[in-house]
């Protein structure tokens, strides 16, 4: 056998740049691996993904220059694409959504990111992006929705955009220098949500009383009463429908004492946070009414419920069953009582309690912007932008 017939031997260990750059091969593997050493000391590890020794050596330090590059511009020694930092982002978000037990905006920020961002941007990383890519993904955003997004659509895009921003910067992946473009907020006006007149509650109200005693089968006899509960409780507060109202307990309420009369506080946990806020008078007819049904808690007292702080939901069936939603038997209430539909022609929902409330807050109850602001767990900016027509309302006796 001749010198030149024998395999040339590869070496174990390559020591490129002046040591800063260790090439190697593990026993059970192929392909060359490579640690290089940062600008700060700190060592990093990654494969070349190559197996013959000239291309490993050329892509460890294609890899060193491009990480001593990237931390000279003051990025994340690897590059990370819009995929990798989402994948990051929304197990931050479900943790978060997780410790807080109902929805939030978080559950919509989520949705955004996996079902608009990962897509469309996949691979392609951050700081590369332009003001023509932003764009361009609105038009493709915009086709996928079948409709030009309303502004409150586009500033959860915007807020869930800044989530994927700020997780990269809090990471380490990009430097907080680096500039981002930032996704379009404004969009369409949206139509103000229909409301109730005075006369149309007290309409509401008085046909409720009958109405919620009707219904041919059982689940009608509980829901029926409880959606009067529910609907109540809606104008007597200006809560927010579903998880907002569906999420408080017993143990949520409590009497608040000033210059001798006492007042119903209720704690609620929703879109925006937890806030207090304070219930008109007539919510303790609907709490009385709620405590008699309820078969686990009416025994006790009423006035037990508030000082043993009962940890029950307040809006349930009389077997403690909650239902999963009250939409569609409010609907059948609003054809039943032919209120469905207000002047304009829009069909009025759930949420056209809370805007009811408001608007007699501001008309007639005499509420001013920021306490109403603070009662209905909005911003006094967005109070004013929908309700700016009934300022002037108000101060008509100044005015005129």
């Amino acid at each position: 056998m001749s010198i030149a017939s024998l395999a040339q031997a590869q070496p174990s260990i390559l020591y490129l740049r002046d040591g800063d750059v260790v090439l190697y091969r593990r026993s059970r593997s192929l392909l060359y691996q490579c640690r290089y050493r940062l600008a700060d000391g700190s060592w990093v590890r990654q494969t070349t993904g190559k197996a013959a020794l000239e291309h490993a050596i050329a892509r460890a330090c294609d890899i060193y220059d491009e990480a001593r590059y990237r931390q000279r511009l003051g990025l994340a020694h690897r590059t990370h694409s819009v995929a990798q930092i989402a994948a990051v982002c929304c197990v931050d978000l479900r943790q978060q959504i997780d410790a807080k037990g109902k929805k939030t905006a978080l559950n919509d920020y989520l949705s955004i990111i996996e079902r608009y961002f990962v897509p469309y941007f996949g691979e392609r990383q951050l700081e590369t992006l332009t003001h023509t890519d932003i764009r361009e993904f609105e038009l493709w955003r915009d086709r996928q929705m079948t409709r030009r997004p309303k502004t409150s659509t586009l500033n959860n895009f915007t807020s869930a955009w800044s989530r994927v921003i700020e997780t990269a910067v809090s990471r380490g992946y990009i430097s907080e220098r680096v500039p981002v473009p930032k996704l379009t907020s404004k969009g369409e006006k949206g139509k103000t949500r229909p409301a109730f007149s005075k006369e149309e509650i007290e309409q509401l109200l008085a046909f409720m009383e009958g109405w919620s005693q009707q219904g041919r089968l059982a689940v009608e006899r509980e829901i029926r009463p409880l959606l009067r509960d529910y609907v109540e409780m809606l104008l007597y507060t200006g809560m927010r429908h579903g998880t907002e109202a569906m999420g408080i307990r017993w143990r949520d309420l409590e009497w608040h004492t000033k210059d001798g009369v006492r007042y119903l506080r209720v704690w609620v946990d929703g879109k925006t946070g937890g806030r207090w806020l304070i219930a008109k008078h007539k919510a303790v007819d609907v709490l009385r009414r709620l405590h008699a049904r309820q078969k686990d808690i009416c025994e006790l007292s009423f006035e037990t419920t508030f000082t043993e702080r009962v940890p029950h939901l307040l809006f349930r069936f009389s077997d403690g069953h909650q239902p999963h939603s009250l939409v569609g038997t409010f609907r059948k209430l609003m054809r039943d009582s032919g209120l469905l539909v207000d002047g304009a022609g829009q069909t009025r929902t759930l949420y056209s309690l809370r805007h009811t409330y408001a608007t007699l807050a501001l008309l007639e109850g005499g509420a001013d912007i920021h306490t109403l602001s603070k009662q209905m767990g909005n911003s006094a900016v967005m109070i004013e932008r929908h309700y700016s027509k009934l300022t002037a309302t108000m101060a008509a006796d100044r005015l005129a």
